[in-house]
């Protein structure tokens, strides 16, 4: 087999150790030489000096956990072509799983030009990804704390959630912070009440009337801080975040023209991705790579399987997202395309093709800088006018209604009858 690097290096990696593999070709024979170093800064160090005294060109490492990335930034100061590599993609033969085979067979297999690499941004892309999951894991939690004053509140018999939209809002916080300082009396707490709410003062009475204890007030109150501190924190982020955002800011608006894409849609579409698409040879790439398309799984001729594959999770969520709000935006192509596709497929199908068609509507306007272009919602039955109108006439007949079709060269007439 043809050697594609002669010069290459297997790492792999673990949270306190590196076995590193040094292999060397010199015409139809090769060498290897195999090293333990720890993961300490310095360690690593000596492996990237270690490196490149054998001149080593290329590494391979496995993505294990989080564990590779101090190795993948010290090694990248070496000027070495770096190579990410998926663990189920390298795996060894059965039977032959040591560390040092391990190390030897990525350096192999990197020898003969077999590793597919993994998408790695670059570092400032990283840190603007590392911000944006942070925000969706704060917002994630403060939900939860949300819930848990909800149910503390069902606890103590009190309906609130039933009458308000939102136990977060001006009322619903208005009635907490009385809940809380100790009044009881519903009557009372209803008067807590601000701007105009649909229920009526007697159903919010009803509703605030129950059996509050000092451990439902305690509970509460430390939910209350906590939501607090989130919001604080999600303000903090945020910030950081449009501080961040220059690099990304024309990106991000030509992402926001697209339907059920908001600015915090479009900044972690760019952070997970980054704005480089050219790093993706094409639209269906891209969407294999957020795993927005079925998964490969045929025997015998036969489809055992069209489940999505695992892909950017993070990606994939936000995409999910977009497409459900894309499919309300009225006189839009992606509402078209998601009524057509449901009608097939079903409504989980049809939200995650129409996340894949966004994903590659994202492709081509950031490889061609332009925003983007709705089609319209008549889009497919302009494009089909003529089959449309055959698969309607069909079914006109299928029911038994006699069509005479009367074609003009302005259009089509029907006469119908019974």
């Amino acid at each position: 087999m043809e050697i594609m690097h002669p010069r290459c290096a297997g790492l792999d990696v673990h949270q306190m150790s590196v076995v590193a593999c040094v292999r060397i070709a010199a015409g139809a024979s090769a060498s290897q030489e195999v090293r333990t170093f720890e993961t300490t800064t310095k360690a690593l160090y000596a492996l990237s000096a270690w490196l490149l005294e054998n001149e080593v060109t290329h590494v391979v490492m496995e993505s294990t956990g989080i564990y590779w990335k101090p190795v993948w930034h010290v090694l990248e100061e070496g000027g070495f072509e770096l190579l990410l590599a998926n663990a189920t993609d390298v795996r060894n033969l059965p039977g032959r799983k040591t560390d040092v085979n391990d190390a030897m067979w990525l350096a192999q297999l990197l020898a003969h030009g077999l590793v597919r690499s993994s998408f790695v941004p670059a570092a400032e892309t990283q840190e603007h990804r590392g911000l944006t999951r942070m925000r969706k894991q704060m917002v994630r939690e403060h939900g939860r704390h949300t819930l848990r004053i909800q149910k503390t509140l069902e606890d103590a018999n009190i309906k609130i959630a039933g009458v308000i939209s939102d136990i977060l809002g001006k009322s619903g916080r208005a009635f907490l912070a009385a809940i809380v300082a100790g009044e009881t009396d519903p009557e009372l707490l209803a008067n807590h009440a601000k701007g105009r709410l649909k229920a009526s003062r007697e159903e919010i009475v009803e509703a605030l009337r129950g059996r509050i204890t000092d451990h439902h007030r305690f509970t509460i109150q430390m939910h209350l801080d906590q939501i607090a501190a989130l919001e604080k924190s999600i303000d903090a982020i945020s910030k950081r975040v449009g501080e961040r955002l220059e690099p990304f800011r024309d990106k991000v608006r030509l992402l926001t023209t697209i339907p059920g894409v908001s600015e915090i849609t479009a900044q972690v579409i760019a952070s997970e991705m980054g704005t480089d698409v050219t790093r993706f040879r094409s639209a269906d790439a891209l969407v294999s790579w957020a795993g927005l398309c079925p998964r490969s799984d045929e025997s015998a001729g036969k489809r055992r399987s069209t489940r999505i594959r695992k892909g950017a999770q993070w990606l994939k969520t936000v995409l999910v997202q977009a497409a459900w709000a894309a499919s309300r935006k009225k006189n839009s192509y992606l509402r078209a395309l998601y009524h057509r596709l449901k009608a097939r497929r079903g409504t989980m199908k049809a939200i995650v093709a129409l996340a894949a068609s966004m994903l590659r509507s994202v492709w081509f306007m950031l490889t061609r800088n332009e925003e983007y272009r709705d089609l319209g919602e008549q889009h497919f039955d302009q494009r089909s006018r003529n089959r449309t109108a055959n698969r309607l006439l069909k079914r006109l007949k299928d029911l038994g209604v006699d069509v005479l079709e009367v074609r003009a060269s302005e259009g089509m007439e029907l006469k119908l009858t019974a």
